[in-house]
């Protein structure tokens, strides 16, 4: 595990929480999509602007990528040794949607581009609940697509808390023996 992606079926998967807790312990740095895409005062970057961002971290020798993003799944795809894929239920993500909001009302979030205050707007709570399922066999679709096209990568799917628990206690075990 060198170049790592992160991913998760919904905001609210714990994709920013999970990238930081891995680099800590992997000692790789996290790059999240949010503070390459956003600008302040949630301007978007261009594509071709975000895209060349992203080509550069991808030729680095390590680094774990945060996001979704589909417009550059591809690049981060095609140069990742382990996709990591959080799937926790719909419910958690909309709670953990609101509870970040709450946690960093009037701020900018430490994964989000300086200048982004944390905003909360209805659209985006609907947009959690509506394309949760639909995400969800995209996302599998993709990882059939890497099994059959025998792409070396290594997918990891995990569930809830106690799973997440578990990957980085086996985890912790295996750095600390090496």
């Amino acid at each position: 595990m060198k170049r790592i992606l992160v991913m998760g079926i919904s905001a609210g998967a714990g994709k920013s929480t999970f990238a930081r807790k891995l680099g800590d312990l992997l000692h790789i740095n996290v790059h999240h999509l949010d503070t390459l895409f956003w600008k302040p005062g949630w301007k978007e970057s261009s594509i071709e602007e975000f895209r060349s961002s992203l080509e550069e971290i991808v030729t680095t020798p390590t680094w774990i990528i945060e996001g979704n993003y589909s417009n550059t799944y591809d690049i981060r795809a095609t140069h990742a040794d382990t996709i990591i894929y959080l799937e926790v239920p719909r419910l958690v993500c909309l709670y953990r949607v609101l509870k970040r909001w709450l946690t960093h009302l009037g701020q900018t979030r430490p994964d989000m581009a300086e200048g982004c205050k944390e905003k909360m707007e209805l659209s985006f709570l609907k947009f959690i609940w509506t394309t949760y399922y639909p995400r969800k066999e995209k996302m599998y679709k993709r990882f059939e697509q890497f099994q059959e096209t025998g792409q070396n990568k290594t997918v990891i799917k995990l569930k809830n808390k106690a799973q997440i628990h578990d990957f980085f206690h086996e985890l912790e075990r295996k750095h600390t023996i090496l």
